[in-house]
């Protein structure tokens, strides 16, 4: 800062120097420095208690407006409308509202309460994704516009846009064994910054690239040369199909169509009688029925150095996705059957936070989680009360699994390895097996069920080509 004295002796640094945004004259707030000029050397955007004075105030707000914060997430707001719930999600002071009248609390907001609105109006872009309708109406929420920013980015470093790919990373690659010079530190932050981006796009619904940028994670310390060349695969498949959006489809899913799963008694089994718990403090449940779907698979040794199988998991609440998992198991399985079993694990454990959240947000939950897996063994083991666990270290999740499906939390189902959406999280695979899988949830427009997909052979020849059913 420089008073009018002090400028006289010493002026200020030429405007070649300093912008003319970082000089001012001090106003009246001032008082007797007021008509000063002052030279602006670090702008404080916020104290460190500005966050959690906001949050108060916002949530006092909401409070009065006759809101609850859920007690699965204290970020979601719900209020009770006897018919259904009216649901506030705050993230800051970026909120979004769900309401068959969302314009009565933006006017209370702005009227009542004094706060200063900006972007009111049905969703167009939020934290960084865009929303926007298909042609049928379907809600579509996707990271098209952030996408374009990432590849403004690569173009700014690289000098050029990517080279197209039609899958995020080559089948059978193994980025463990590169053996490419290693990356001086302008080569590691610039390594490190592209891989930021990209777990980003996944935040934003891009789970297409979640295995690929999941894997390339874990060199960001000490990255190489063949490394930096993975993540520009990436975003040259991204540049290819920016598109993907995740479409907030409503229907129950027809799971039934394929039959019914078989029902045994479990109450002679170490679990019975057994139910389950559900929490005392929820909602009661108002609106239409939700159904939870879950896609689990794994990749043993997917890591050739280490051992570590790979674990992929995809939630769905009706058929839309909400959830994507992806991570390098934390022991080495020597067999499928254990790596399967402890992914059957995860999921499970997933699928009853999930139904927690749901019910804590008063949505009610149309019967028990169906759960696709692709391994027989580990589905007879898991689903057939007298079946016995021949490898011990897997009892944990041997008994973890089974107790869920002793209370009915869960069904247990075998679906074919080539349908099991959950691959594309396991596997870098080749485009005539990855399109198939990633087409119906991310870029499939129109109406979902029985979805009719033709797999081409090549992704430059459609000589020949096959047809198969996607589960809905």
């Amino acid at each position: 800062m420089y008073s009018r004295q002090w400028l006289e002796i010493f002026p200020p640094p030429t405007s070649k120097l300093i912008p003319k945004r970082w000089v001012f004259t001090a106003g009246p707030e001032f008082c007797i420095l007021e008509g000063h000029t002052f030279v602006i050397e670090r702008a404080l955007y916020g104290l460190r208690t500005s966050g959690a004075s906001w949050h108060q105030r916002f949530s006092d707000t909401l409070r009065d407006l006759k809101f609850k914060p859920c007690l699965a997430d204290n970020d979601v707001w719900i209020k009770d409308c006897l018919t259904h719930y009216e649901y506030v999600c705050v993230y800051v002071d970026d909120i979004m509202h769900m309401s068959t009248n969302p314009q009565q609390l933006f006017d209370a907001l702005k009227e009542t309460y004094g706060y200063n609105l900006a972007g009111v109006g049905e969703p167009s872009y939020h934290l960084g994704g865009n929303f926007d309708r298909d042609d049928d109406g379907t809600l579509a929420w996707g990271a098209q516009a952030y996408i374009k920013k990432m590849l403004s980015n690569y173009s700014q470093l690289f000098g050029m846009l990517p080279k197209e790919y039609s899958s995020p990373m080559e089948e059978g690659d193994h980025p463990e064994l590169d053996l490419t010079a290693e990356l001086d530190q302008d080569g590691i932050r610039l390594y490190q910054s592209l891989i930021g981006a990209l777990q980003w796009a996944v935040t934003l619904g891009r789970f297409d690239i979640l295995v690929g940028v999941t894997t390339m994670s874990g060199f960001r310390v000490a990255p190489r040369q063949g490394h930096l060349e993975r993540l520009q695969r990436m975003y040259g498949y991204l540049k290819r199909q920016p598109d993907g959006a995740i479409r907030f489809r409503t229907g129950i899913p027809d799971h039934e169509s394929r039959g019914i799963p078989v029902s045994y008694s479990w109450i002679n089994s170490v679990y019975g009688p057994n139910e389950e718990e559900l929490p005392e403090n929820m909602p009661t449940p108002r609106g239409k029925p939700f159904r939870t779907t879950t896609y689990e698979d794994a990749n043993l040794m997917h890591c050739l150095v280490t051992g570590r199988s790979m674990s992929g998991i995809i939630h769905l609440v009706n058929q839309t996705p909400v959830q994507w998992f992806c991570k390098k198991q934390n022991v080495v399985e020597t067999a499928t059957y254990g790596s399967e079993f402890m992914v059957a694990r995860q999921a499970t454990e997933q699928i009853m936070d999930l139904r927690y959240t749901l019910r804590m947000m008063g949505i009610p939950i149309d019967g028990p989680a169906w759960m696709f897996g692709d391994n027989q063994s580990v589905i007879t083991s898991s689903t057939i009360p007298h079946s016995d666990l021949n490898k011990r270290h897997n009892a944990l999740s041997y008994h973890r699994v089974r107790e869920a499906i002793s209370a009915n939390i869960l069904y247990f189902i075998h679906i074919d390895g080539k349908l099991n959406p959950s691959d594309i999280l396991t596997k870098f695979l080749s485009w005539a097996k990855f399109w198939p899988l990633i087409q119906p949830m991310l870029f499939w427009k129109g109406k979902p069920s029985r979805i009719l997909i033709l797999i081409y052979l090549s992704p430059k020849s459609s000589s020949t080509q096959k047809t198969h059913h996607l589960p809905d």
